[in-house]
Formats: C-alpha cells, structure tokens, sequence
C-alpha cells in the first residue's frame, strides 16, 4: 500500500470574496500535493472554510443577510477558486457542518477530561479582525495613538465569563519540543519567533465567548460558544474523520504531514494547536510551515489602498498554468514576494514560451515534417546525446530535491536549467542543416529532443498540469505514465515507438503574454 500524505491549507475566513494570498497558498499546497502523489504516495488535501466568529457574524450582518446564508455564499467563492485554480482538494471542510461540530465538541470534550479547562473571567484586549486576544506588551501605537494590534488592527477591552485553557502549563514542553524538532516548524525565521514568542511566558488561554453566539455550543455550558480558533483548528481533524480515532481515514493520515498556512498565524498552529492536541491525547502533525506575503509592487495589499487583485481575474487574463508557474518562480517560498503584471509577463514568456514552449514546439514541428511524425528508437546515441540526457536527469533529480523541501524557486531554477541544456543543444547540432549533411544524425537528434521534451514535461506537471498534460498527449505518453516513476523507466520510448504512435502537427502550448493596456500606461 502506498505511503500516506496528509496537508492542509489554512482554513480560509470567508468574511469577503478570495484575494491572491488564498490563491498562493492553495496553489501551494496543490503542487505539493501532486508532487507528492507523482512519488506514488497516497495523498489528501484538505482545504475549506472558518465561519464563525463575531466578525463573520458582524459582516454578514452588515450585508443585511442571514449569517449562514451568508457564510454559504462567500464560502462558495473560495470553493469556485479551487476549481479555476485547478487547484485539486480531497475535502472541503466548512466550520458550520455537522461533521464539524461533533468533531469540535469531542476535541472539547477531551480537553476536559484532561483538566485543562476552568470557568474565569477574561479581562483583556481582543481584536475582532484577527479574532484573536493580545497581552499589553505586545500591542502597538496607532497614528493617532490608539491601540493596535501587532498587525496593525484595532483592539477593543473585553471583560466577560469565559472558559480558559492552561496553556501556561505546555510552555516548557512547547519548548523542549521545538528544540528536539526544529523541522517542525518552518521556515527558521518563523521558528524563532516562535521560540521567543513562548520564552516570553504563556498565560492561560480564553477558549469561549458569551458575548455573541455565531459558533460551536460549548457543551454543558449554556451561552458560551467556543473560541474560533478553537473551532477552525480542529477542522484539520474533522477533515479526515475525527472524532472516529480508529476509523481508517484517521488513523491512517493522522498526525498530519504538513500545515501549509501564512506567516501571521503561525503562533495559533505552532503554540495554541499542539497544546490542544496533547490535551487531547493526540500526536502532532509533523510540521508547521508559515510562508510569506504576497506584494502589490512592494506594498502589502488592503482594501483602503485599493490594491486587492482578484485571482480569478488574474487567471482570466494569463492563464492558469502561467499564474501558477509565476507565483511558485518568482517567490522564494517561506519568504515575501511581490508581483505585477509586468512581472508574471516577463517571467512567463521568457521562460515558458521562449524557452521550454518553444523547445517543445520546434522539436516535434520537425519531427512531423521531416519524418513524416514517425519515431525510431534503432539508433544509437552519440556522445552529445547522452550528455543532454544526463544532464536533463541530473536537474530534474536536483528539482525534485528542492521540491522535497518546499523550495519551489529553486527546484524550478533546475528545470530551466534542463531546459537552457537543450536550447543549447539545438543551436549546436542544428538538426535544420543535418537534414542535408547527415540525415540519419538528424533523426537521433530529434528523438534525443523528443526524449527530453517528454521528461521535462512529466518534471514540471505538479506545477503547470493542465498544458504538461496537452504537452504530453501530444507525444503519446498515457495518463498513468506520467509520474516519477515513469522517469525512471528507460524502456518507455522504445515501448512508445513499437505502439506505432506518430507525432502529429504540434499546438502550442504556451502562448506568449501580452501586456494590459492599463499596465504599459
């Protein structure tokens, strides 16, 4: 039986329509997900939605709509995404579900029974944006002196009854773990803020609100509703069965593999989650991974600068695979980036279109042309050949090495690599001029090509699977023979070459970008 594989995304607040940060880390947390089952591995992605809290219920209050209703409509945006993101889950939690509930009520349960919650009063300052409670010390200065949060959100002093979970009493165990396992979490950067952040001392948590009622009953407690973070964390169980501890999706993808969320909410993944889990009595996910922002020409996006791109625009205007390819390129994940326009069309056509695109369509346009689209695999390969071929493998292992870690950037820096190698190898051989001087050279030049093509385009499916997939029904390679494993089959081409397959008149598939009118002016 294959391995198991288990990531989540974080559990998006659908309190208005997806911006580009979503889109980033969903498309992420897909090409890890594909990556991952082209190693033959059993994958699940889980992905949804966080909708309760005294924000969503203010905001749909505030459309004039009903709170659920509401929570539907917007949560069906971000399931709309997914699919022209070709972003493909396994599950979509939404918070409001059945499922959900039993699976928040057990963990609460469980928590209980561990002793780990009592009746106070809380007293302190809680910013509904972030939905989240802060100590004095950590708050900031507005312009006009007001507090704020350490994003920059506006707090408000709140004082009622409330459940509390000790937290105070993980602390030391928070950090003998991350010292044991410093790849959980992730990048460094992320992991030291976390260090600090809990060598600073740890108060008890408040876990229920009284105060509005739009969430998760706590049980036996009337009036309280559980804490949103309480509840949106323990999606990434219910995702997979929880509370049936011994069912088979549980017990087979449970502690999770990788928590793929955005750097401002590492410390509820990395402080607040393993606690409620070892309260629970469960094992940890393996590992906590905070990437970085996305920015609008260098500036963080917000409504009030009018700078909110919409994915689904961005996708419409470039194309999916293009979009996808841009955002995993241009930003070295785990790190803030920044992009525009002109970015994703530079980016895009010179490496896309000029490059691999261009390789693949002058490969196979001589190969219908000049050999009638027919293949042959009775010739031998010349020094230069095998040279090429060598060095596609040896990037695309080094591609597959960084994609192990997450660095997309990278990886990808190798597969351009590969796809320089055979540029070069074109200009140099120049198969155009051997169809005079050398025709039975041409033709081992030309399947080198196309054997190369063909590895290069299994390579980067995870990341543009829509066009590698019309690449390679272009070259006859079958839907189950496009993985990792495939790459390591030397047989296949004389195997593709014995099914009487010929290459017909290629299509392009990479188109090359135009800029927006609105961006050259």
């Amino acid at each position: 039986m294959a391995d198991p594989y288990y990531i989540t995304t974080a559990i998006a607040y659908p309190n208005g329509k997806p911006h580009i940060g979503h889109a980033y880390e969903a498309i992420a947390a897909d090409a890890i997900a594909r990556f991952h089952r082209m190693q033959g591995m059993d994958v699940r992605l889980v992905t949804g939605t966080d909708e309760h809290g005294l924000k969503m219920a203010q905001t749909a209050r505030a459309a004039g709509k009903d709170t659920l209703e509401f929570a539907t409509e917007m949560s069906n945006h971000f399931r709309e995404m997914c699919a022209r993101l070709n972003v493909q889950y396994d599950d979509f939690c939404r918070t409001t579900e059945e499922r959900h509930k039993l699976a928040s009520i057990a963990l609460w349960q469980a928590m209980a029974a561990s002793d780990d919650l009592y009746l106070d009063r809380y007293e302190g300052w809680y910013s509904v944006r972030d939905e989240a409670f802060y100590d004095e010390k950590e708050l900031i200065a507005g312009e006009g002196g007001e507090k704020l949060s350490p994003q920059g959100t506006p707090v408000e002093w709140t004082v009622e009854e409330s459940w509390f979970f000790r937290l105070s009493k993980y602390q030391d165990r928070l950090l003998a773990y991350y010292e044991q396992h410093p790849e959980f979490i992730q990048p460094d950067s992320r992991r030291n803020e976390v260090i600090q952040f809990v060598k600073g001392g740890l108060k008890d948590l408040s876990v229920s609100r009284t105060s509005f009622d739009w969430g998760v009953p706590v049980p036996g407690s009337p009036g309280h509703v559980m804490y949103v973070w309480v509840d949106a964390l323990c999606t990434y169980l219910t995702g997979i069965g929880f509370p049936d501890r011994e069912g088979a999706e549980f017990s087979r993808f449970w502690p999770a593999d990788l928590h793929l969320i955005g750097k401002d909410i590492v410390r509820f993944h990395a402080v607040y989650w393993p606690a409620f889990l070892w309260s629970a009595g469960l094992p940890l996910p393996k590992q906590v991974f905070g990437h970085g922002f996305l920015l609008a020409r260098g500036e963080k996006m917000s409504k009030s600068l009018g700078n909110v791109v919409d994915p689904i625009e961005l996708a419409d205007r470039f194309g999916v695979d293009a979009l996808r390819y841009f955002l995993l390129r241009e930003v070295s994940f785990g790190q803030d980036g920044s992009y525009s326009a002109e970015a994703i069309v530079t980016r895009c056509n010179a490496e896309l279109a000029n490059s691999f695109g261009n390789l693949a369509q002058r490969s196979l346009s001589m190969i219908f042309k000049n050999l009638d689209g027919k293949l042959r695999s009775d010739l031998e390969s010349g020094e230069a050949d095998t040279s090429l071929e060598a060095s596609v493998r040896s990037n695309i292992d080094a591609m597959q090495a960084s994609f192990g870690k997450l660095s997309f950037s990278e990886g990808l820096d190798s597969w351009m690599s590969a796809v320089f190698a055979c540029n070069q190898y074109v200009d140099d051989q120049a198969p155009w001029a051997l169809r005079k001087s050398d025709p039975e050279r041409m033709v081992a030049v030309l399947m080198t090509l196309f054997r190369c093509v063909r590895d290069l385009a299994i390579a980067v499916h995870c990341i543009v699977p829509e066009s590698a997939d019309r690449l390679l029904d272009q070259l006859g390679i079958g839907a189950d023979t496009r993985d990792f494993a495939a790459l390591a089959d030397r047989d296949w081409f004389g195997d593709l070459v014995a099914s009487g397959f010929t290459v017909a008149q290629p299509i392009g598939i990479f188109p090359r970008l135009e800029l927006p009118v609105e961006a050259e002016a």
